[in-house]
């Protein structure tokens, strides 16, 4: 682990306790993969995907990094075989501003630093309200892979510098494409159904999403990180 840039990290964020994934809490939220090598899947990301100006991209299903054979067998040992898709969230997204879920696990590999904003599934309220008091926030290393379970809440990453993040996304094969049908009811957990296999609370700041017909779910502050400014030491992506 780079302990500079997690320094200045913890230091830029003090109203947030920032810890690694390899902090005993994580276990709550997934665990840290180490059985398998992802350094095919960070060179890809490295040196064919963009960082956008502003915001985030995220392409669900990368042919090219799907190929990989570092990715094929993670699909065999890590989803059972069963169908399996690679692609990448890339960007400077540095705010909470949603929550999802999904009804298996997501595995996340980092090609930067970059940090995790989760909490806990069992935490949303009979309403269907969240509290972000109750995120916890982690950070990945460049080259760490880690296992979100299905309980986890996550959304995108936040930047860990100023130039952005790119992270490797897997997940069952259809997840987040948009869905046939709404369920038309509205009611209970169907309200949070977003996409394929896409449970989504919105934080009311983040009005895009809400527009998109994402329930509003979050109270509390859009927990937000401040990078770090680190010169000539920071990681220069390509953008868009």
């Amino acid at each position: 682990m780079n302990a500079d840039i997690f320094k200045m990290l913890v230091d830029r964020n003090a109203h947030l306790k920032i810890k690694t994934a390899c902090d005993n809490s994580f276990r709550k939220y997934g665990r840290v993969i180490r059985n398998l090598d992802f350094t095919p899947v960070v060179g890809h990301l490295s040196d064919n995907t963009l960082v956008p100006d502003d915001g985030n991209i995220y392409i669900a299903s990368d042919d090219r990094m799907e190929r990989l054979p570092a990715v094929i067998l993670a699909e065999k040992i890590l989803f059972g075989e069963a169908p399996a898709q690679a692609g990448y969230c890339n960007g400077r997204n540095s705010s909470l501003n949603g929550l999802e879920y999904h009804k298996a696990s997501e595995i996340n590999v980092a090609a930067t630093p970059a940090v995790l904003l989760l909490g806990d599934v069992r935490d949303i309220t009979e309403h269907w309200r969240y509290d972000s008091c109750g995120v916890e926030a982690f950070y990945l290393e460049a080259g760490q892979a880690v296992e979100l379970y299905a309980t986890t809440l996550h959304f995108a990453p936040c930047r860990v510098v100023e130039g952005g993040f790119k992270v490797a996304v897997l997940l069952p094969r259809g997840t987040n494409l948009p869905l046939e049908e709404k369920p038309g009811d509205g009611t209970g957990e169907n309200r949070l159904l977003f996409a394929v296999n896409k449970w989504l609370l919105a934080h009311p700041e983040r009005r895009p999403l809400i527009e998109n017909g994402a329930w509003p779910g979050i109270t509390g502050d859009n927990v937000t990180i401040n990078p770090v400014q680190i010169g000539d030491c920071e990681p220069s992506f390509p953008s868009t």
